[in-house]
C-alpha cells in the first residue's frame, strides 16, 4: 500500500516553515496519541503516520531528499522507522520544556557558568577625578586542588547516580503530561559521590582569597562599574567562570559636593567683604583660584568658575565650580565694636533704609499685604 504524502498527513503546505510543521504535529499528536485514545487502532495508525511525517519534515536533510524523491529518498536512511510505541507524550513537548528549564537533550552533565561577583570600591573625590589603581582582595570559590574539582576522595571517582541512571534528568508524570527536570539527588550532574573529599567535603570547590589590581579611569562617579572578565566564581564541569563587577562609591568630601561634572562649595565671607566687595581665594581640585565678589553681595549668591569642575569618564566638556557665598555674622564682639555697629545701623534708618536693604523692604510689603 502506497504511503500518504507527509505534507498531507500534517495538513500543511509544501512551503510550510519549521515552526508551522511543529505546530501541526503537536495538534495531530494531541488528537491521536494512544494515551488519549486507548484501544483505538485507527487513532494509533494516525499517530504513527503523523510521527513518521514529522521526523522526515523536521529534519532539513531528510526533507530535501523527500521533496526530490518522495518516500524512496528517506526510506534507506531509516526515516520514520521508529517503533510506534517508542515515543511517549513527553516527546512531543520535550523541546518546549527543555527551552523553559534551560536543559539540553544530552542530560545534565554539561557545566554551568560561574556566578558573577560584585565588589564595592570606596574612593576619595580626588581619586575619582584623577583616576587611580587600587588593590582589592576578594573571596572566591575555586576548584579543590586535592580532588581536582571532582568532589571525590583522592583515589576514588564519582559513581553513576542510581536515581537518574547518569542522565542527570528525571521525568515527572501527571496524567498524560510528562515534565523533564534535573535529578533531585545528583542535581543534574548524573553522578554521585560515595567518598567525599576531606578538604572540600564533596563540593569540589573551596573558598580562597585573591588580590586583584583595578585600574580606575579618571572621572568615575558613584554607581559606575568596572567589569573584570573571568574574575568571578569558577564554573562547573569546565564551564567559563563568571565576571567581577567593581562598583564605585565616592566618599563624601569636606569641601566639595559633586553633581555630575560640576562641583559645588560654600565660601564664608565677612559682612564687610559682602558689603564693599573684594577678592577671595577659593579652593579647587587643582589648587587655589581667585574669585571677585562685587559690592552688595547677598548671602546665598552663587559665582561660577568655569572649567574648574570634573571631566566625566563618559567624555564631554569639563564642568564648572559653583561657589555659594555665605555671609558670616560677627560673634563675641567687644563693647566698642557693638557701639560702632549700632552707630552704623542708625545711619541706615529713615527714608533711605529701603535703598540699603531692598529685600527687607520687599518682605515688609508682602507681610502688610498678607495681614490686610
Amino acid at each position: 500500500m502506497a504511503k500518504r504524502d507527509c505534507y498531507e498527513i500534517l495538513e500543511v503546505s509544501r512551503t510550510a516553515t519549521e515552526a508551522e510543521i511543529k505546530k501541526a504535529y503537536r495538534r495531530m499528536a494531541m488528537k491521536y496519541h494512544p494515551d488519549r485514545n486507548p484501544d483505538n487502532i485507527d487513532a494509533e495508525e494516525h499517530f504513527k503516520e503523523a510521527k513518521e511525517a514529522y521526523e522526515i519534515l523536521s529534519d532539513a536533510r531528510k526533507r530535501a531528499a523527500y521533496d526530490q524523491f518522495g518516500h524512496a529518498g528517506v526510506d534507506s536512511s531509516g526515516g520514520g522507522r521508529q517503533q510506534p510505541g517508542a515515543g511517549g507524550f513527553s516527546d512531543i513537548f520535550g523541546d518546549v520544556f527543555n527551552d523553559i528549564f534551560g536543559q539540553s537533550g544530552g542530560g545534565g552533565r554539561q557545566g554551568y557558568r560561574g556566578a558573577d561577583l560584585r565588589y564595592h570600591l570606596d574612593l576619595t573625590l580626588e581619586e575619582a577625578v584623577s583616576g587611580t589603581t587600587q588593590k582589592i582582595r576578594i573571596p572566591v570559590h575555586v576548584n579543590c586542588k586535592t580532588c581536582e574539582g571532582t568532589g571525590a576522595k583522592k583515589g576514588t571517582k564519582p559513581v553513576t547516580c542510581t536515581t537518574c541512571a547518569g542522565h542527570g534528568q528525571v521525568r515527572m508524570q501527571q496524567g498524560f503530561f510528562s515534565v523533564q527536570q534535573a535529578c533531585p539527588h545528583c542535581h543534574g550532574t548524573g553522578q554521585m559521590i560515595k567518598d567525599p573529599c576531606g578538604d572540600c567535603h564533596g563540593e569540589g570547590q573551596i573558598q580562597e582569597h585573591k588580590t586583584l589590581s583595578v585600574k580606575v579611569p579618571a572621572g568615575v562617579d558613584t554607581g559606575d562599574r568596572i567589569r573584570l572578565s573571568g574574575e568571578g566564581e569558577v564554573g562547573t564541569g569546565g564551564a567559563a567562570p563568571g565576571d567581577l563587577y567593581v562598583e564605585m562609591q565616592v566618599q563624601r568630601h569636606d569641601v566639595f559636593t559633586r553633581d555630575g561634572s560640576n562641583l559645588y562649595c560654600d565660601v564664608p565671607i565677612s559682612f564687610v567683604t559682602a558689603t564693599l566687595g573684594g577678592e577671595l581665594e577659593v579652593p579647587t581640585l587643582e589648587g587655589k583660584a581667585s574669585l571677585s565678589v562685587p559690592d552688595g553681595t547677598q548671602t546665598g549668591q552663587q559665582f561660577r568658575l568655569r572649567s574648574k569642575g570634573i571631566k566625566s569618564v563618559r567624555g564631554g566638556a569639563i564642568g564648572d565650580l559653583m561657589c555659594r557665598v555665605i555671609i558670616e555674622t560677627p560673634v563675641k564682639l567687644s563693647n566698642k565694636q557693638k557701639e560702632l555697629l549700632q552707630e552704623f545701623d542708625d545711619t541706615l534708618q529713615g527714608s533711605s533704609h529701603s535703598k540699603h536693604s531692598p529685600k527687607h523692604s520687599t518682605w515688609l510689603d508682602g507681610v502688610k499685604k498678607f495681614f490686610d
